[in-house]
Protein backbone atom coordinates (compact mmCIF):
# COMPACT_ATOMS: atom_id res chain seq x y z
CA UNK A 1 0.00 0.00 0.00
CA UNK A 2 1.28 3.81 -0.50
CA UNK A 3 0.51 6.85 1.00
CA UNK A 4 -0.53 9.26 -1.26
CA UNK A 5 -0.92 12.94 -0.65
CA UNK A 6 -3.52 15.97 -2.23
CA UNK A 7 -4.37 19.06 -1.29
CA UNK A 8 -5.78 17.95 2.01
CA UNK A 9 -2.94 16.29 3.16
CA UNK A 10 -1.67 12.93 2.84
CA UNK A 11 -4.11 9.45 3.27
CA UNK A 12 -3.64 5.61 3.16
CA UNK A 13 -4.50 4.68 -0.31
CA UNK A 14 -7.25 2.05 -0.26
CA UNK A 15 -7.18 -0.88 -3.12
CA UNK A 16 -8.33 -4.44 -2.52
CA UNK A 17 -5.46 -7.05 -0.96
CA UNK A 18 -4.34 -9.37 -2.85
CA UNK A 19 -5.57 -13.05 -2.84
CA UNK A 20 -2.50 -14.41 -2.10
CA UNK A 21 -2.41 -12.56 1.27
CA UNK A 22 -5.75 -13.14 2.15
CA UNK A 23 -5.36 -16.81 1.90
CA UNK A 24 -2.19 -16.91 3.89
CA UNK A 25 -4.17 -15.24 6.23
CA UNK A 26 -7.05 -17.21 6.16
CA UNK A 27 -5.24 -20.23 6.38
CA UNK A 28 -3.06 -19.08 9.47
CA UNK A 29 -6.32 -18.81 11.75
CA UNK A 30 -7.69 -21.60 9.96
CA UNK A 31 -4.36 -24.02 11.16
CA UNK A 32 -4.34 -22.12 14.38
CA UNK A 33 -7.26 -23.52 15.69
CA UNK A 34 -7.20 -26.85 14.28
CA UNK A 35 -3.76 -27.32 15.69
CA UNK A 36 -5.32 -26.36 19.07
CA UNK A 37 -7.89 -28.70 18.70
CA UNK A 38 -5.44 -31.36 18.14
CA UNK A 39 -2.77 -30.63 20.47
CA UNK A 40 -5.46 -30.78 23.36
CA UNK A 41 -7.08 -33.87 22.33
CA UNK A 42 -2.97 -35.21 22.22
CA UNK A 43 -1.34 -33.26 24.99
CA UNK A 44 -4.41 -31.64 27.28
CA UNK A 45 -2.28 -28.21 26.18
CA UNK A 46 -3.41 -26.55 22.93
CA UNK A 47 -0.99 -24.08 22.98
CA UNK A 48 1.34 -26.21 22.34
CA UNK A 49 -0.28 -26.79 18.59
CA UNK A 50 -0.31 -22.60 18.10
CA UNK A 51 3.37 -22.31 19.19
CA UNK A 52 3.92 -24.88 16.17
CA UNK A 53 2.12 -23.17 13.77
CA UNK A 54 3.82 -20.01 14.69
CA UNK A 55 7.24 -21.38 14.13
CA UNK A 56 6.07 -23.19 10.91
CA UNK A 57 4.62 -19.67 9.17
CA UNK A 58 6.67 -17.35 11.26
CA UNK A 59 10.55 -16.93 10.13
CA UNK A 60 11.82 -19.62 12.55
CA UNK A 61 10.79 -22.20 9.27
CA UNK A 62 8.71 -20.93 6.44
CA UNK A 63 8.53 -17.43 6.85
CA UNK A 64 4.73 -17.48 5.20
CA UNK A 65 3.79 -14.36 6.76
CA UNK A 66 5.37 -11.56 5.77
CA UNK A 67 7.27 -9.25 8.46
CA UNK A 68 4.41 -6.81 9.07
CA UNK A 69 1.95 -9.41 10.03
CA UNK A 70 4.20 -10.79 12.02
CA UNK A 71 5.54 -7.75 13.66
CA UNK A 72 1.20 -7.21 13.96
CA UNK A 73 0.33 -10.33 15.07
CA UNK A 74 3.24 -10.26 17.94
CA UNK A 75 1.94 -6.95 19.71
CA UNK A 76 -1.87 -8.16 19.11
CA UNK A 77 -0.56 -11.23 20.76
CA UNK A 78 0.65 -8.91 23.77
CA UNK A 79 -2.42 -7.74 24.29
CA UNK A 80 -4.04 -11.04 24.35
CA UNK A 81 -1.79 -12.03 27.33
CA UNK A 82 -2.46 -8.28 29.06
CA UNK A 83 -6.18 -9.60 28.79
CA UNK A 84 -5.66 -13.07 30.17
CA UNK A 85 -3.45 -11.70 33.29
CA UNK A 86 -6.23 -9.30 33.55
CA UNK A 87 -8.56 -11.73 33.62
CA UNK A 88 -6.58 -13.78 36.14
CA UNK A 89 -6.65 -10.64 38.51
CA UNK A 90 -10.40 -10.06 37.92
CA UNK A 91 -11.01 -13.20 38.97
CA UNK A 92 -9.40 -14.31 41.53
CA UNK A 93 -10.05 -14.99 45.37
CA UNK A 94 -8.27 -12.16 46.80
CA UNK A 95 -9.20 -14.02 50.61
CA UNK A 96 -7.36 -16.55 49.96
CA UNK A 97 -4.62 -14.51 47.78
CA UNK A 98 -4.02 -12.73 51.39
CA UNK A 99 -4.23 -16.14 53.61
CA UNK A 100 -1.93 -17.77 51.64
CA UNK A 101 0.85 -14.58 50.67
CA UNK A 102 3.47 -16.16 53.24
CA UNK A 103 3.39 -19.73 51.02
CA UNK A 104 2.93 -18.05 47.68
CA UNK A 105 6.40 -15.86 48.78
CA UNK A 106 7.96 -19.21 50.12
CA UNK A 107 7.34 -20.83 46.56
CA UNK A 108 7.88 -17.57 44.17
CA UNK A 109 11.84 -17.57 45.68
CA UNK A 110 12.39 -21.08 45.63
CA UNK A 111 11.33 -20.90 41.70
CA UNK A 112 13.07 -18.38 41.06
CA UNK A 113 16.46 -19.31 43.05
CA UNK A 114 16.76 -22.94 42.07
CA UNK A 115 16.97 -22.47 38.15
CA UNK A 116 20.18 -19.71 38.94
CA UNK A 117 21.99 -22.31 41.26
CA UNK A 118 21.46 -25.27 39.03
CA UNK A 119 22.19 -23.20 36.04
CA UNK A 120 26.11 -22.19 37.84
CA UNK A 121 26.05 -25.49 38.62
CA UNK A 122 25.85 -26.97 35.04
CA UNK A 123 26.74 -24.06 32.74
CA UNK A 124 29.82 -22.60 34.61
CA UNK A 125 30.76 -25.72 36.89
CA UNK A 126 30.13 -28.53 34.16
CA UNK A 127 29.84 -26.61 30.62
CA UNK A 128 32.97 -24.44 31.42
CA UNK A 129 30.72 -21.12 30.60
CA UNK A 130 31.51 -17.31 32.09
CA UNK A 131 30.17 -16.76 35.21
CA UNK A 132 27.61 -13.98 34.01
CA UNK A 133 26.47 -16.15 31.02
CA UNK A 134 25.24 -18.85 33.29
CA UNK A 135 23.60 -15.98 35.36
CA UNK A 136 21.87 -14.82 32.59
CA UNK A 137 20.66 -17.82 30.91
CA UNK A 138 19.68 -18.93 34.73
CA UNK A 139 17.55 -15.93 34.90
CA UNK A 140 15.33 -16.38 31.75
CA UNK A 141 14.64 -19.86 33.24
CA UNK A 142 13.87 -18.64 36.41
CA UNK A 143 11.07 -17.15 35.34
CA UNK A 144 7.46 -18.18 34.77
CA UNK A 145 5.19 -17.63 31.58
CA UNK A 146 2.28 -16.24 32.93
CA UNK A 147 -0.36 -16.20 30.15
CA UNK A 148 0.86 -20.05 29.52
CA UNK A 149 -0.43 -20.83 33.64
CA UNK A 150 -3.50 -18.80 33.41
CA UNK A 151 -4.47 -20.82 29.77
CA UNK A 152 -4.19 -24.37 31.21
CA UNK A 153 -5.45 -23.72 34.37
CA UNK A 154 -8.54 -21.99 32.75
CA UNK A 155 -8.49 -24.53 30.15
CA UNK A 156 -8.14 -27.42 32.03
CA UNK A 157 -11.70 -28.27 32.86
CA UNK A 158 -14.94 -26.80 31.75
CA UNK A 159 -16.66 -27.92 35.08
CA UNK A 160 -13.49 -26.64 37.45
CA UNK A 161 -12.07 -22.99 37.90
CA UNK A 162 -8.71 -24.02 39.34
CA UNK A 163 -7.72 -20.61 40.16
CA UNK A 164 -10.42 -20.64 42.73
CA UNK A 165 -8.75 -23.22 44.60
CA UNK A 166 -6.49 -22.87 47.13
CA UNK A 167 -3.32 -24.47 45.36
CA UNK A 168 -4.55 -22.65 42.14
CA UNK A 169 -4.59 -19.29 44.06
CA UNK A 170 -0.66 -19.97 45.31
CA UNK A 171 -0.27 -21.01 41.48
CA UNK A 172 -0.98 -17.57 40.24
CA UNK A 173 0.14 -15.60 42.97
CA UNK A 174 3.49 -17.25 43.31
CA UNK A 175 3.75 -16.74 39.01
CA UNK A 176 3.26 -13.08 39.66
CA UNK A 177 6.10 -12.96 42.16
CA UNK A 178 8.14 -14.69 39.53
CA UNK A 179 7.33 -11.72 37.06
CA UNK A 180 8.54 -9.70 39.44
CA UNK A 181 11.60 -10.89 40.29
CA UNK A 182 12.17 -11.48 36.85
CA UNK A 183 11.57 -7.53 35.76
CA UNK A 184 14.49 -7.00 38.21
CA UNK A 185 17.01 -9.32 36.94
CA UNK A 186 16.22 -8.49 33.50
CA UNK A 187 16.71 -4.32 34.46
CA UNK A 188 20.20 -5.77 35.46
CA UNK A 189 21.04 -7.69 32.81
CA UNK A 190 20.35 -3.94 30.36
CA UNK A 191 22.85 -2.38 32.35
CA UNK A 192 25.66 -4.76 31.92
CA UNK A 193 26.70 -2.97 29.00
CA UNK A 194 27.03 0.00 30.50
CA UNK A 195 29.00 -1.80 33.60
CA UNK A 196 31.32 -3.46 31.44
CA UNK A 197 32.44 -0.17 29.43
CA UNK A 198 32.29 1.94 31.83
CA UNK A 199 31.31 0.88 35.29
CA UNK A 200 29.41 4.60 36.14
CA UNK A 201 25.99 2.93 36.44
CA UNK A 202 24.18 2.89 39.73
CA UNK A 203 23.28 -0.80 40.02
CA UNK A 204 21.32 -0.69 43.63
CA UNK A 205 18.95 2.28 41.38
CA UNK A 206 19.02 -0.03 38.82
CA UNK A 207 17.64 -3.11 41.22
CA UNK A 208 16.02 -0.76 43.24
CA UNK A 209 13.62 0.80 40.90
CA UNK A 210 11.20 -2.18 39.95
CA UNK A 211 11.88 -3.68 43.09
CA UNK A 212 10.72 0.06 44.80
CA UNK A 213 7.79 0.08 41.87
CA UNK A 214 6.33 -2.93 42.19
CA UNK A 215 6.16 -3.03 45.92
CA UNK A 216 4.49 0.45 46.27
CA UNK A 217 2.17 -0.64 43.21
CA UNK A 218 1.02 -3.58 45.45
CA UNK A 219 0.69 -1.80 48.66
CA UNK A 220 -0.75 1.18 47.19
CA UNK A 221 -3.66 -0.46 45.13
CA UNK A 222 -5.53 -1.92 47.92
CA UNK A 223 -4.84 0.70 50.33
CA UNK A 224 -6.54 3.24 47.45
CA UNK A 225 -9.28 0.57 46.61
CA UNK A 226 -10.44 0.12 50.05
CA UNK A 227 -10.39 3.88 51.45
CA UNK A 228 -10.75 5.81 48.60
CA UNK A 229 -11.75 4.65 45.23
CA UNK A 230 -14.48 1.76 46.37
CA UNK A 231 -16.21 4.13 48.74
CA UNK A 232 -16.47 6.88 46.58
CA UNK A 233 -17.73 4.63 43.80
CA UNK A 234 -20.44 2.50 45.59
CA UNK A 235 -21.32 6.05 47.04
CA UNK A 236 -21.57 8.33 43.65
CA UNK A 237 -21.40 5.47 40.66
CA UNK A 238 -22.21 2.14 41.00
CA UNK A 239 -26.24 2.86 41.38
CA UNK A 240 -26.17 5.32 38.70
CA UNK A 241 -23.71 3.91 36.33
CA UNK A 242 -25.70 0.18 37.10
CA UNK A 243 -28.16 1.08 34.35
CA UNK A 244 -26.26 1.05 31.81
CA UNK A 245 -24.56 -2.15 32.17
CA UNK A 246 -22.18 -3.55 30.17
CA UNK A 247 -20.99 -0.34 28.73
CA UNK A 248 -20.05 1.58 31.77
CA UNK A 249 -18.29 -1.39 32.61
CA UNK A 250 -16.17 -1.44 29.38
CA UNK A 251 -15.65 2.31 29.75
CA UNK A 252 -14.51 2.04 33.42
CA UNK A 253 -12.29 -2.00 32.67
CA UNK A 254 -10.83 0.01 29.53
CA UNK A 255 -9.55 3.22 31.45
CA UNK A 256 -8.43 1.10 34.53
CA UNK A 257 -6.17 -0.94 32.85
CA UNK A 258 -4.90 1.50 30.60
CA UNK A 259 -4.21 3.49 34.02
CA UNK A 260 -2.34 0.31 35.30
CA UNK A 261 -0.28 -0.38 32.61
CA UNK A 262 1.10 3.09 32.06
CA UNK A 263 1.87 3.90 35.68
CA UNK A 264 3.42 0.28 36.07
CA UNK A 265 5.40 0.82 32.81
CA UNK A 266 6.36 4.33 33.24
CA UNK A 267 6.99 3.57 36.77
CA UNK A 268 9.45 1.02 36.47
CA UNK A 269 7.54 -2.43 36.87
CA UNK A 270 6.04 -5.48 34.78
CA UNK A 271 3.07 -4.12 32.51
CA UNK A 272 1.95 -7.55 33.05
CA UNK A 273 2.14 -7.08 36.79
CA UNK A 274 -0.08 -3.86 36.09
CA UNK A 275 -2.82 -5.62 34.32
CA UNK A 276 -2.95 -8.12 37.14
CA UNK A 277 -3.58 -5.32 39.91
CA UNK A 278 -6.00 -4.16 37.52
CA UNK A 279 -8.41 -6.87 37.68
CA UNK A 280 -7.93 -7.01 41.46
CA UNK A 281 -8.38 -3.75 41.82
CA UNK A 282 -11.71 -3.59 39.19
CA UNK A 283 -13.12 -6.59 41.42
CA UNK A 284 -12.84 -4.82 44.78
CA UNK A 285 -15.34 -1.70 43.64
CA UNK A 286 -18.62 -3.31 43.33
CA UNK A 287 -20.72 -3.44 47.18
CA UNK A 288 -20.52 -7.43 47.06
CA UNK A 289 -18.76 -9.65 45.30
CA UNK A 290 -18.87 -10.55 41.58
CA UNK A 291 -21.17 -12.80 40.70
CA UNK A 292 -19.77 -16.24 39.79
CA UNK A 293 -19.12 -17.31 36.06
CA UNK A 294 -22.23 -19.20 35.06
CA UNK A 295 -24.74 -17.16 37.03
CA UNK A 296 -26.48 -14.76 35.49
CA UNK A 297 -26.73 -11.14 37.27
CA UNK A 298 -29.81 -10.90 38.99
CA UNK A 299 -29.73 -14.71 39.88
CA UNK A 300 -28.71 -13.66 42.94
CA UNK A 301 -30.84 -11.57 45.28
CA UNK A 302 -32.44 -9.86 42.13
CA UNK A 303 -29.13 -7.38 42.48
CA UNK A 304 -29.52 -5.03 39.54
CA UNK A 305 -25.96 -4.63 39.25
CA UNK A 306 -23.70 -6.06 35.89
CA UNK A 307 -20.39 -7.71 37.48
CA UNK A 308 -17.21 -6.74 35.74
CA UNK A 309 -16.57 -10.32 35.27
CA UNK A 310 -20.37 -11.23 33.42
CA UNK A 311 -19.12 -8.47 31.32
CA UNK A 312 -15.70 -9.75 29.99
CA UNK A 313 -17.10 -13.04 29.73
CA UNK A 314 -19.71 -11.56 27.29
CA UNK A 315 -17.85 -8.92 25.38
CA UNK A 316 -13.81 -9.54 25.71
CA UNK A 317 -13.86 -13.89 26.82
CA UNK A 318 -14.84 -14.58 23.03
CA UNK A 319 -11.94 -12.44 21.00
CA UNK A 320 -9.50 -13.20 23.48
CA UNK A 321 -10.24 -17.02 23.22
CA UNK A 322 -10.50 -17.81 19.84
CA UNK A 323 -8.38 -14.21 17.97
CA UNK A 324 -5.93 -12.60 20.79
CA UNK A 325 -5.22 -15.71 22.87
CA UNK A 326 -3.89 -18.05 19.85
CA UNK A 327 -2.40 -14.97 18.18
CA UNK A 328 0.22 -14.79 21.78
CA UNK A 329 1.21 -18.67 21.64
CA UNK A 330 2.25 -18.28 17.19
CA UNK A 331 3.94 -15.33 18.34
CA UNK A 332 6.21 -17.02 20.20
CA UNK A 333 6.68 -19.26 18.07
CA UNK A 334 8.00 -16.63 15.80
CA UNK A 335 10.38 -15.71 18.16
CA UNK A 336 12.23 -19.44 18.63
CA UNK A 337 15.25 -19.75 16.87
CA UNK A 338 14.32 -23.29 15.24
CA UNK A 339 17.26 -24.40 13.10
CA UNK A 340 19.52 -23.27 15.06
CA UNK A 341 18.59 -25.93 17.78
CA UNK A 342 19.86 -28.74 15.70
CA UNK A 343 23.61 -28.04 15.45
CA UNK A 344 26.31 -30.13 17.39
CA UNK A 345 26.77 -30.85 20.41
CA UNK A 346 24.14 -28.34 21.51
CA UNK A 347 21.41 -30.43 21.37
CA UNK A 348 22.85 -32.93 23.66
CA UNK A 349 23.22 -30.40 26.36
CA UNK A 350 20.37 -28.55 25.89
CA UNK A 351 18.47 -32.06 26.55
CA UNK A 352 20.49 -32.16 29.85
CA UNK A 353 19.85 -28.41 30.59
CA UNK A 354 15.91 -28.98 29.82
CA UNK A 355 15.74 -31.67 31.88
CA UNK A 356 17.46 -29.68 35.06
CA UNK A 357 15.38 -26.92 34.30
CA UNK A 358 12.48 -29.07 34.63
CA UNK A 359 13.37 -30.48 38.33
CA UNK A 360 14.25 -26.26 39.35
CA UNK A 361 10.50 -25.62 39.29
CA UNK A 362 9.25 -29.19 40.52
CA UNK A 363 10.87 -28.78 43.61
CA UNK A 364 8.51 -25.35 44.25
CA UNK A 365 5.38 -28.28 44.59
CA UNK A 366 7.44 -29.42 47.67
CA UNK A 367 6.81 -26.10 49.95
CA UNK A 368 2.91 -27.90 49.78
CA UNK A 369 3.73 -31.12 51.53
CA UNK A 370 6.27 -28.86 53.85
CA UNK A 371 3.52 -26.56 54.81
CA UNK A 372 0.93 -29.63 55.52
CA UNK A 373 3.57 -31.12 57.62
CA UNK A 374 4.22 -27.99 59.88
CA UNK A 375 0.34 -27.43 59.83
CA UNK A 376 -0.03 -30.79 61.20
CA UNK A 377 2.60 -29.80 64.13
CA UNK A 378 0.78 -26.75 65.25
CA UNK A 379 1.43 -23.67 62.80
CA UNK A 380 -1.25 -21.73 62.32
CA UNK A 381 -3.07 -22.53 58.85
CA UNK A 382 -6.05 -20.62 57.68
CA UNK A 383 -6.97 -24.08 55.56
CA UNK A 384 -7.24 -26.39 58.11
CA UNK A 385 -9.63 -26.17 61.38
CA UNK A 386 -7.16 -27.64 64.46
CA UNK A 387 -9.76 -30.62 65.16
CA UNK A 388 -8.64 -31.76 61.43
CA UNK A 389 -5.63 -31.92 61.12
CA UNK A 390 -3.13 -34.97 60.61
CA UNK A 391 -0.14 -36.63 61.26
CA UNK A 392 2.61 -34.94 59.87
CA UNK A 393 3.64 -37.70 57.73
CA UNK A 394 -0.17 -37.91 56.66
CA UNK A 395 -0.54 -34.55 55.84
CA UNK A 396 2.42 -34.55 53.53
CA UNK A 397 1.47 -38.41 51.73
CA UNK A 398 -2.02 -36.65 51.08
CA UNK A 399 -0.77 -33.64 49.24
CA UNK A 400 1.31 -35.02 46.35
CA UNK A 401 -1.48 -34.26 43.82
CA UNK A 402 -1.39 -30.32 44.59
CA UNK A 403 2.11 -30.30 45.18
CA UNK A 404 2.59 -32.11 41.70
CA UNK A 405 -0.04 -29.50 39.98
CA UNK A 406 2.09 -26.61 41.54
CA UNK A 407 4.96 -28.08 40.44
CA UNK A 408 4.35 -28.80 36.83
CA UNK A 409 2.72 -25.49 36.25
CA UNK A 410 5.56 -23.51 37.37
CA UNK A 411 7.53 -25.36 34.58
CA UNK A 412 6.57 -23.56 31.05
CA UNK A 413 8.83 -20.17 30.75
CA UNK A 414 7.27 -18.84 27.26
CA UNK A 415 7.71 -15.41 26.27
CA UNK A 416 9.14 -14.03 29.27
CA UNK A 417 12.17 -16.61 29.32
CA UNK A 418 12.90 -15.81 25.60
CA UNK A 419 12.37 -12.45 26.12
CA UNK A 420 15.30 -12.03 28.78
CA UNK A 421 17.85 -13.91 26.96
CA UNK A 422 17.21 -12.02 23.79
CA UNK A 423 17.93 -9.25 25.99
CA UNK A 424 20.86 -10.85 27.15
CA UNK A 425 22.10 -12.01 23.45
CA UNK A 426 21.53 -8.50 21.74
CA UNK A 427 22.39 -6.13 24.80
CA UNK A 428 24.80 -7.79 26.31
CA UNK A 429 28.91 -8.70 25.20
CA UNK A 430 28.60 -11.83 27.55
CA UNK A 431 26.54 -14.07 26.03
CA UNK A 432 27.75 -16.27 23.44
CA UNK A 433 25.89 -17.60 20.43
CA UNK A 434 26.10 -21.46 21.70
CA UNK A 435 24.99 -20.88 25.50
CA UNK A 436 21.66 -18.82 23.94
CA UNK A 437 20.92 -21.99 22.31
CA UNK A 438 21.36 -24.31 25.17
CA UNK A 439 18.73 -21.71 27.06
CA UNK A 440 16.32 -21.72 24.24
CA UNK A 441 16.80 -25.26 24.18
CA UNK A 442 15.35 -25.48 27.82
CA UNK A 443 12.85 -22.72 27.21
CA UNK A 444 11.30 -24.32 24.39
CA UNK A 445 11.01 -27.39 25.46
CA UNK A 446 10.02 -26.23 29.16
CA UNK A 447 7.17 -24.67 27.23
CA UNK A 448 5.98 -27.74 26.15
CA UNK A 449 6.59 -30.12 29.07
CA UNK A 450 5.20 -28.20 31.47
CA UNK A 451 1.34 -27.71 30.09
CA UNK A 452 1.48 -30.85 28.32
CA UNK A 453 2.14 -32.60 32.19
CA UNK A 454 -0.72 -29.82 33.73
CA UNK A 455 -3.22 -31.56 31.03
CA UNK A 456 -2.32 -34.86 32.06
CA UNK A 457 -2.57 -34.32 35.60
CA UNK A 458 -5.59 -32.92 36.11
CA UNK A 459 -6.64 -35.72 33.71
CA UNK A 460 -6.27 -37.97 35.90
CA UNK A 461 -6.45 -36.38 39.39
CA UNK A 462 -8.44 -33.28 38.46
CA UNK A 463 -11.06 -33.93 40.90
CA UNK A 464 -9.34 -35.24 43.88
CA UNK A 465 -6.98 -31.72 43.59
CA UNK A 466 -10.82 -29.45 42.96
CA UNK A 467 -12.46 -31.53 46.05
CA UNK A 468 -9.41 -31.66 48.90
CA UNK A 469 -10.24 -30.03 52.01
CA UNK A 470 -7.09 -28.18 52.04
CA UNK A 471 -5.54 -27.60 48.73
CA UNK A 472 -8.76 -27.59 46.96
CA UNK A 473 -12.11 -25.23 46.49
CA UNK A 474 -12.90 -23.15 49.72
CA UNK A 475 -16.30 -22.07 50.52
CA UNK A 476 -16.53 -17.88 50.27
CA UNK A 477 -17.19 -16.26 53.42
CA UNK A 478 -20.91 -15.34 52.88
CA UNK A 479 -21.32 -11.78 51.66
CA UNK A 480 -17.98 -11.10 51.19
CA UNK A 481 -16.73 -7.85 51.13
CA UNK A 482 -14.05 -8.15 48.27
CA UNK A 483 -11.63 -4.97 49.05
CA UNK A 484 -11.56 -5.91 53.00
CA UNK A 485 -9.89 -9.14 52.41
CA UNK A 486 -6.63 -6.95 50.38
CA UNK A 487 -5.53 -5.26 53.22
CA UNK A 488 -7.11 -6.76 56.13
CA UNK A 489 -4.61 -7.17 58.69
CA UNK A 490 -6.48 -9.07 61.15
CA UNK A 491 -7.06 -13.23 60.75
CA UNK A 492 -9.48 -14.61 58.72
CA UNK A 493 -12.15 -15.05 61.29
CA UNK A 494 -12.19 -11.21 62.15
CA UNK A 495 -12.03 -10.72 58.65
CA UNK A 496 -14.79 -12.49 58.13
CA UNK A 497 -16.81 -10.81 60.88
CA UNK A 498 -16.25 -7.36 59.70
CA UNK A 499 -17.54 -7.79 55.84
Amino acid sequence: MTVDGGAHGAFLAYHEPDVIGILTLISFFLFLALSDWLADKIFRAGLIGQIVVGLVYGVPLANILEINWQETFLALGYVGLLLIIFEGGLTIRLDLLRQNFLLSTVAALLGVLTPIALSFALLYAGFGHAPLEAFIVGTALCSTSLGTTFVVINSASKDTDYSQTRIGTVLISAAVLDDVCGLVLVSVIHQLRGIAEDGDVNLGWIIGRPVLASGLLAILTPLIAKFVVGPLFRRFLEKPLAKFKHVSNILLMTLVVCAFLAIASFAGASMLFGAFLAGAFLSSLPSKESVPSGIRDGELGGTETTSFVSTFENYLSGPQRFILQPLFFASIGFAIPFVELWTGEVIWKGVVFTILMVLSKLVVGLVVPAWDMISAVGFPSPAAPANERMSARKAASASWAPATLLGTAMVARGEIGLLIIQIGLNETPFLTRRAFVIGVWAIVLNTIIGPASVGVLLKKVGNQIATDKTWGTQSKPRELDVESVMVSGGDGEEGRRSA
